[in-house]
């Protein structure tokens, strides 16, 4: 009879309708559904082995009854597709991503982990293509020399590149590079050389002349080193190119590198004497320059001004650069400058070359220029063809400057150049290099890996991701009924939100691939995947970068007035020869 009832009960319940209720929880519902079922059934077990009377047994059965017919029509109540339980949607903005690992003689490629809606699956970042430049941008502790940058070193000399790297924080980039070299150095035909320059320790660093006469072979040259040497002291001179007080000290510069080029087929033609002969009184130096004819376009502004008395005129134009250059003059940094024992041209197929390049981020201004003017003579030697396949990284970037990276990232995919680039983020490139240029960086590099980035970089990034169909869901809910429906929407993959939200290690972005290498699933979102144990043992394992040299004090000093002296005994030497000769002497100003 019981089991009668209940089922009748039960489909009675079955066809209850009600307001539909949010707070109304299915096993909240559900426990107490079950619980006065049991009442009503075990209810006259009581008469049995407790002895209750015939109506307090009713009672029991009744209340029962009671308490199933309401919860049971209360259940009807409870909203049963309930909301969508992700608050941030990350299930929805999850899609496919590479699987496969797609090598090549040039590839880079990182193990990876990344979610497709509640399942985890294994991939893989294949840079199949790094010749089409590759920007790597997060804020500080995102990860991006930990997980990318160390790797594309590493898998870059195990392929046999010839490589460039600009290490900020000197020696860290540095030691993986010298400690792999030895690793790997069977795979290179000719073994390459390890060279270092770092003005904060002369005994570890080479000297290197930026200005070699060899390697500038018109006037160009000297105008291209000129512009970056004073933009990379004056950074807000880079949006002010074209104005008069800024093109002038850059002429002036250029006229004084392009005589010292000239002068005994350029015996003193470095940086150090450049900086030494602007010292040098109006009077002298203006008769010396225009013993040349190369430059005589370049220093006439400069002579008609100093002779029809137009001193303010003038101060404007020069001092700013002598003022600006005698900031490099220090012994240190004379000494590196001043002689080579190695040639910037990295990627020669006779002598491959493995070259480090240290900052300091205490002197990064003063540093960065003198850098930024190597790394301009590189860029410029690379990229020539028939050489070897090179790999120049740059970590924080936005802290030198050279004019023309644009233009590398354009023209040196099929001189086999690999560029890749260290942001932390696109408002700092913005405020260094200019809102034109760091736009044009930002949409010419082919591979973008993006940690945690916030505001305009975040929302550029995710952009350029795209965006996927996601599911949606819309519950309506009135008086008598519940309405539902489901639809698919284009959305963004990953929004910005969710970028400025990424932890160390997770990267976002997208890379280009190649003809003979197409990948189908460029966008990813995922967590790269390092052995943390193998790494450490590794770095416990390197060794120092070698000394160079025993070097003493005296010596860097003694070099330092040396190059002093010799300008002087150039201006002198050339005001006699002046002197000397009639066709000259009408040059000399008075």
């Amino acid at each position: 009879i019981k089991v009668t009832a209940l089922i009748l009960l039960w489909i009675s319940l079955l066809g209850a309708k009600g307001k539909k209720n949010i707070d109304l929880k299915w096993h909240v519902l559900g426990a107490w559904f079950l619980f006065w079922n049991g009442v009503f059934w075990f209810s006259s077990y009581g008469i049995k082995y407790w002895g209750f009377e015939q109506e307090v047994y009713l009672l029991i059965l009744w209340i029962a009854w009671l308490g199933i017919l309401m919860i049971g029509g209360k259940l009807s109540r409870v909203i049963r597709d309930g909301f969508l339980p992700a608050i941030f949607n990350h299930l929805e903005e999850t899609f496919p991503q590479e699987e496969r690992l797609l090598e090549n003689e040039y590839s880079v490629n990182l193990p990876t982990r990344f979610k497709l809606k509640k399942q985890a699956y294994s991939g893989w970042l294949n840079i199949i293509n790094p010749f089409r430049a590759t920007l790597v941008v997060g804020t500080p502790g995102a990860g991006k020399s930990y997980f990318v940058i160390r790797h594309i070193i590493t898998q870059h000399l195990s392929k046999g590149f010839s490589m460039f790297i600009y290490d900020f924080k000197y020696d860290d980039l540095s030691r993986i590079a010298y400690n792999n070299l030895l690793k790997f150095r069977k795979s290179y035909p000719i073994e390459p050389k390890f060279y270092t320059i770092n003005f904060d320790d002369l005994q570890t660093s080479h000297r290197c002349n930026p200005l070699e006469p060899s390697t500038m072979t018109d006037i160009t040259d000297a105008s291209e080193s000129s512009r970056t040497i004073m933009l990379g002291l004056n950074r807000e001179w880079i949006k002010k190119q074209g104005d008069f007080f800024v093109e002038s000290p850059i002429n002036f510069v250029t006229a004084v590198i392009w005589f010292l080029k000239k002068y005994r087929g350029g015996k003193f033609c470095t940086l150090p004497h450049v900086i030494e002969l602007m010292q040098v009184e109006y009077p002298k130096l203006f008769s010396v320059l225009r013993t040349e004819p190369e430059i005589e376009v370049l220093i006439n502004p400069f002579v008609s001004a100093f002779l029809h008395g137009a001193a303010e005129q003038l101060e404007g134009q020069i001092a700013s650069a002598k003022i600006t250059m005698a900031r490099l003059a220090s012994p240190q940094l004379y000494y590196v400058l001043s002689q080579s024992e190695f040639t910037l041209d990295l990627n020669n197929p006779a002598e491959p070359k493995i070259i480090c390049m240290g900052n300091n981020p205490q002197k990064q201004q003063v540093y960065g220029a003198v850098l930024s003017l190597y790394i301009s003579r590189i860029t410029k030697l690379v990229n020539r063809k028939n050489c070897l396949k090179s790999s120049l990284i740059f970590d924080e970037f936005p802290t030198i400057y050279f004019n023309g990276i644009d233009s590398l990232i354009a023209t040196a995919r099929s001189n086999k150049v690999a560029t890749t680039l260290g942001v932390q983020d696109y408002s700092q490139l913005k405020k260094d290099y200019g809102r034109e240029q760091a736009e044009v960086i930002m949409n010419t590099v082919g591979n973008i890996i993006s940690g945690q980035v916030l505001g305009d970089t975040a929302k550029q990034i995710s952009d350029r991701i795209g965006k996927i169909n996601q599911s949606r869901r819309s519950l309506s809910i009135n008086s008598g009924d519940t309405s539902i429906s489901h639809s698919t929407q284009l959305e963004l993959a990953v929004p910005p939100s969710t970028i400025s939200q990424l932890s160390s290690g997770q990267f976002v972005g997208i890379v280009a691939d190649d003809p003979s290498q197409k990948i189908e699933l460029k966008a990813f979102h995922c967590e790269i995947q390092n052995d943390h144990e193998k790494l450490a043992r590794e770095e416990k394992s390197y060794q120092s970068i070698p000394a160079v040299r025993k070097l003493h004090g005296e010596e860097v000093l003694e070099n330092y007035r040396r190059i002093k002296s010799e300008v002087n005994q150039l201006i002198e030497e050339e005001l006699e020869r002046m002197l000397d000769t009639p066709a000259l002497a009408a040059l000399i100003i008075r």
